[in-house]
């Protein structure tokens, strides 16, 4: 059952991941013109401190794999193990919340059995994952040998996440706070890996993340190190089963903390409730993208010693011309997640009846969903706002040259990820059970842009994506037809989504 209710989902997801690797395969060869300029980037690589914090060091500096894998290895690894960790919280944790786990233990099933359940199917997706990857790294051009050592990798990186999903949700008595804690452990091992690659060496081999590198996939792989990983998956389901008869269904360890007996003057209406549900989630990604600008931003002014090629100078210029253009791009995505998040949650509202209770009172459900909509797009832009922010302050923090207005070009962004919303917030208003096809939309339009462009596809097919339609500032001016045409369309869908909402049957 696990499997059918993913399906999409999974599916979805794991193309979105094995086509950033082959992307990634296919692109590397044509940036650098022969070996000598492969190995000078390598050796920029890990020059930096910076870089390498944020992708790991590159252990051998003359293969082309591990130049190529840069990014994947513990990066893209990271978006391999949110993934897991919101499969086995969804089959778990979220099942207990809606009480739908206790309806299921109710019958001839065994307390246990929806964990179990969620750990099979993470170690199937695993394992397809690690194979998917093998296989188009593999066509891609890259070693066959060092290209299943790397789908181990990311393999395994899925199962350890699994275990700590399966940790969280015994400690945590809540979805929400059960995703911080499998969060706060996942940012917990990056931290940990980034002070390892750039000071002591065996800090990383405490993180599994750590491991990664440690592989050396493309060069001389240590297949052993691969081992490492299904303990630690063992060990951390082993400690999840024991705390599981610890407590009762429903329940966490860490009990969740009784609210006041009376609510704030401030939770007036539906924007007040919206903001106070929401304004942890808002803190913490606020910290998380302005962390990130500003490391993004440190990077940026040495990216001239990793592509000093005129092919890859070609491809940048193809690309927007500077790293900041790219960056931006991808934190948009990133960042169209929130957006999607707060929708989602009024899904589960509605589905948890607790939507109801607020329009049984004197609200409208034109304040209601306009309460949803402030946080949403507001949250969003405030997001790109800070990254802006966050390149601008690492770019003075290394004394980079000068390449214009970074806060500007973060807030280019802003109507994209307006579009991608208003289209989760239409999905919403049909009926909330179709609020979860809302998480695909970024994935979809990555992909799209991606594809349209590895295949040399007719610009047509690009521009269904609305990322394709945003000017890359700094590298290129401000386009206000282009920003002016996604706030258009932005508002036509919340302008039928709003009508759509107003009129259908709540729940």
């Amino acid at each position: 059952m696990a499997l059918r209710r993913d399906a999409v989902a999974a599916s979805v997801s794991i193309g979105v991941l094995v086509l950033l690797c082959v992307t990634s395969a296919v692109a590397t060869p044509g940036l650098y013109d022969d070996e000598g300029a492969r190995v000078r980037a390598a050796e920029a690589i890990n020059a930096s401190p910076a870089i390498v914090a944020l992708y790991g060091p590159v252990l051998d500096v003359t293969s082309e794999g591990e130049l190529a894998m840069s990014k994947m290895t513990v990066l893209y690894a990271v978006f391999v193990a949110v993934l897991f960790v919101v499969l086995v919280r969804r089959h778990t944790r979220v099942e207990e919340e809606s009480g739908r786990a206790e309806l299921v233990g109710s019958s001839a099933v065994g307390r246990s059995a929806p964990l179990a359940a969620a750990l099979v199917e993470a170690v199937l997706l695993a394992t397809l994952l690690a194979l998917l990857v093998a296989v188009g790294n593999t066509l891609s051009g890259l070693d066959a040998r060092g290209s299943a050592a790397f789908g181990a990798l990311w393999a395994g990186t899925a199962l350890v996440a699994a275990g700590i999903a399966a940790v969280a949700v015994q400690v945590a008595a809540s979805a929400r706070s059960c995703a911080a804690y499998a969060a706060a452990a996942v940012g917990a091992a990056f931290v940990v890996r980034a002070a390892g690659d750039t000071g002591p060496t065996w800090l990383s081999w405490t993180s599994p993340l750590g491991w990664n590198t440690q592989v050396r996939a493309y060069g001389d792989p240590r297949w052993w190190v691969l081992g490492l990983y299904p303990v630690l998956a063992v060990l951390l389901v082993a400690v999840a089963a024991v705390l599981r008869h610890r407590r009762d269904l429903g329940a966490g360890l860490v009990a969740a903390r009784p609210g006041p007996v009376r609510g704030s003057h401030l939770l007036s209406g539906p924007l007040s409730l919206a903001l106070d549900l929401h304004r942890t989630a808002l803190l913490l990604w606020t910290l998380a993208v302005g962390a990130l600008g500003i490391l993004f931003g440190m990077i940026a002014p040495g990216v001239g010693d990793l592509l000093d090629t005129g092919a890859a100078a070609e491809v940048l210029d193809r690309l927007g011309g500077l790293l900041v253009a790219a960056v931006l791009s991808v934190m948009a995505v990133v960042i169209s997640y929130f957006a999607v998040s707060v929708v989602a949650h009024a899904g589960t509202d509605e589905s948890a009846g607790r939507a109801e209770l607020v329009l049984a009172s004197a609200t409208s459900r034109a304040r209601v969903l306009a309460g949803t909509l402030v946080v949403a797009l507001g949250g969003s832009a405030w997001l790109l706002l800070v990254t802006g922010a966050g390149l601008e302050t690492g770019y003075l923090l290394t004394d980079g040259p000068a390449v214009g207005d970074l806060v500007t070009a973060a807030l280019a962004w802003v109507p994209a990820v307006w579009v991608v919303a208003a289209l989760t917030v239409l999905c919403f208003a049909l009926h909330e059970r179709w609020t979860a096809v809302g998480w695909a939309w970024p994935a979809v339009f990555l992909v799209v842009t991606l594809v349209a462009e590895l295949f040399e596809m007719p610009g047509w097919v690009a521009d269904l994506s609305p990322y394709s339609h945003v000017p890359q500032v700094p590298a290129e001016r401000w386009d206000w037809g282009a920003e002016g045409g996604l706030l258009v369309v932005a508002a036509a869908l919340l302008g039928v989504a709003w009508f759509r909402f107003r009129r259908r049957d709540i729940g």
